[in-house]
């Protein structure tokens, strides 16, 4: 982590913002009736592997920051599930 200045210099961090993005734009075109269902559980999905990176950036311990990059991970597998119930 010390070659990097913030996280917002890590790669995979700014890739999970451009899959947030993407996710909200796709989202525009989901039937109204599903803002409190599936469309808001990617929502949520989406947001947390940007954020969990940042947030395990900003533990003390690298130990910490693997947790949180694992959780992230887990977002991420959560957020596929989600778009393939989305397409069937």
């Amino acid at each position: 982590m010390s070659d990097f200045k913030s996280y917002k210099d890590l790669l995979i961090w700014q890739k999970g913002i451009l899959l947030v993005k993407t996710i909200y734009i796709n989202l525009e075109s989901f039937p109204k009736d599903e803002i409190f269902g599936l469309q808001s559980q990617i929502k949520r999905a989406a947001v947390s592997i940007p954020s969990n990176i940042a947030e395990g950036w900003g533990r003390s311990s690298t130990i910490s920051y693997i947790h949180f990059l694992k959780i992230a991970r887990g977002s991420l597998f959560e957020l596929e599930t989600q778009i393939i119930i989305a397409k069937s």
